[in-house]
């Protein structure tokens, strides 16, 4: 669970800008990234409009890559900067926003079960790399996986059809022996069904708010959640 809009993560992270001297005050910041981050999911969207290539989810929006972000606001105050430490700034960004990092119970046990029986376990997020992965890390669970696919580094997402097959074309996946479990009806279910994958529906803490799969094939309406 993160939280970006506290104070105190902008007036640490302008602390942290201000060390390589790009100087910002913690508001400047706020606004600059929010800024940054319109402009440019506004362009990909319509760089995405004008091609002519299929739109096969209307409201699947391509994903921005956020170190991109980062880097940039350290270029608008003609600061030369690595790509490391614009990932450096990311993650020191998300560290400040996130207020837990947990797995259910139950999981690592559920993930070894797998990979004992020799399934394959991929990963199809809709999430930045220099986030997730790293917390999966943290988490000690991205051993478990065969592969980990960010939509990040594709420039789309989940319910996009053409992220589902990047997944299944790549690995070779047969989709009628393949099961997605997700807990977001829209983005995981719909999509997972719409290239004919049997779906497992997980109302969990972080679901969408009143969201519910009645066209999953397997679920779980009331996820353990952890008491906070």
């Amino acid at each position: 669970h993160t939280e970006e809009d506290q104070d105190v993560l902008w007036e640490k992270l302008a602390l942290f800008y201000g060390y390589y001297d790009a100087h910002y005050t913690p508001e400047e910041l706020k606004s600059a990234y929010a800024k940054l981050i319109s402009g440019k999911e506004s362009k990909m969207r319509k760089e995405l409009l004008d091609t002519t290539v299929e739109r096969y989810a209307h409201e699947a929006f391509p994903e921005l890559e956020i170190t991109d972000v980062f880097e940039q606001l350290f270029a608008d105050k003609k600061v030369p900067v690595d790509r490391a430490l614009a990932v450096h700034a990311g993650q020191f960004f998300r560290v400040l926003a996130t207020e837990y990092v947990r797995v259910y119970e139950g999981t690592k046990e559920m993930l070894k079960t797998l990979r004992d029986a020799g399934k394959k376990i991929y990963l199809l997020s809709n999430a930045q790399r220099i986030f997730t992965e790293y917390e999966m890390h943290v988490l000690d669970i991205a051993r478990y996986f065969d592969e980990i696919l960010i939509s990040s580094d594709y420039g789309t997402k989940k319910p996009d059809k053409r992220f589902f097959d990047l997944l299944t074309e790549k690995y070779g996946l047969d989709v009628e022996r393949s099961l997605f479990i997700g807990n977001d009806s829209r983005t995981d279910i719909a999509g997972a069904k719409g290239i004919g994958m049997d779906t497992f529906y997980v109302c969990s803490n972080i679901s969408p708010k009143n969201d519910s799969a009645p066209d999953a094939d397997y679920g779980v309406s009331k996820f353990l959640k952890w008491d906070y």
